[in-house]
């Protein structure tokens, strides 16, 4: 059980809170598919007073949808030094990487995953990827591999009872 709570959870998008696919309609439009079970996370970090934030390599009208949707407090696309915009964020806050939790899958997360108190990478990514890590999810991305790692740093500290007023019980 982890003891003391993260700052802030940072979290990648592609290939975490979503397959990692690409996929583009005859016209050329982008979509991408979220599982609504990430949703979740976010509100367990919320439930804590625990800021998310997003950094993510693409660009997408997409990804802005769903942080505002979910209240996500930063958001940062486009990025290609991840760990230079979280320590930056870092700074802003007032908190050190120490005290910051992140989940990502791919080459672009790693420098940031060895840099923080808490990492992790869904089931599916590369084994480069989840050898750095201190937590593996069960779940691949876009499956609520977000949620798992939220869940994970959360347990103990029941959530559910925290959102809801009473714990409950199976």
């Amino acid at each position: 059980m982890i003891t003391k709570l993260p700052k802030l959870v940072i979290t990648d998008i592609d290939g975490v809170w979503t397959d990692g696919g690409m996929y583009y309609d005859q016209t050329g439009n982008e979509w991408k598919k979220f599982n609504t079970s990430d949703s979740a996370g976010v509100l367990f970090c919320h439930a804590f007073s625990i800021p998310v934030a997003i950094i993510t390599g693409e660009d997408t009208e997409i990804v802005d949808r769903r942080a505002k949707k979910l209240k996500i407090e930063y958001l940062f696309q486009g990025v290609t030094d991840k760990l230079k915009v979280a320590q930056r964020l870092c700074k802003d806050m007032g908190i050190t990487l120490g005290e910051v939790a992140y989940i990502g899958d791919d080459l672009g997360d790693m420098e940031l995953l060895q840099a923080v108190c808490w990492s992790a990478a869904p089931a599916n990514a590369p084994e480069y990827v989840k050898s750095l890590v201190e937590y593996v999810t069960a779940k691949k991305g876009g499956e609520g591999a977000f949620r798992e790692f939220v869940e994970w740093l959360l347990d103990g500290h029941d959530p559910v009872s925290r959102i809801f007023g009473k714990a409950i019980t199976t």
